[in-house]
């Protein structure tokens, strides 16, 4: 992975990005997404899209790398963002990790090995986890400038959004938190 996680972090790690609809209107990339920020510092940030299924399973990869690969793998692999969409980023519990999984934290860890993937198909990784190709990048600035422009809503990040909520209800779930309706918002913005 290009991106380098374990800096100082600041005030978005941990939390969720919500598309604003004025993104659900224009058609931009992130249009109906949610993305769990997994760093942000002052080089930039990654997340991770956890709302966006692709036709393709945990078990589909495995059998592409020629690892063990056992009937139960059966996990759909999320679109993770627009950036090196061919590497496997692991979003997974901390209970199982390996010498460069990286604590994001709230119970959570990223890896980008595929020795994470061979734990997982020998039905040794972790209790819970979610695998995307691809992930979020901004560079230095650019997510606070959006957030500035009103772009996202942000939110508390959870797991059991990321491990148990079904994809399609994850962005409703997470704005009803922050008590919005998204389908009662307007497409667009500005500052109180």
């Amino acid at each position: 992975m290009a991106y380098d996680l374990g800096m100082e972090s600041a005030q978005v790690k941990n939390q969720f990005l919500l598309a604003m609809p004025n993104l659900l209107l224009a058609g931009d990339y992130f249009r109906d997404t949610i993305t769990y920020v997994c760093d942000h510092n002052d080089k930039g940030a990654m997340g991770i899209v956890v709302n966006r299924p692709l036709e393709l399973t945990v078990a589909d990869i495995l059998q592409q790398l020629e690892l063990p690969n056992p009937a139960d793998v059966e996990a759909v692999v999320l679109e993770g963002g627009p950036v090196q969409r061919n590497a496997a980023i692991i979003l997974h519990s901390d209970d199982v990790r390996i010498e460069k999984s990286v604590t994001v934290g709230d119970g959570l860890a990223l890896t980008a090995e595929v020795e994470m993937l061979e734990a997982i198909g020998r039905g040794q990784g972790p209790s819970q986890y979610v695998v995307a190709l691809g992930y979020a990048g901004w560079g230095s600035g650019q997510l606070e400038g959006e957030l500035a422009a009103n772009t996202w809503l942000t939110c508390r990040g959870s797991k059991s959004l990321i491990f148990e909520v079904p994809f399609e209800e994850r962005l409703g779930t997470a704005a009803r938190t922050l008590g919005i309706d998204f389908s009662l918002m307007s497409g667009q913005s500005g500052n109180a």
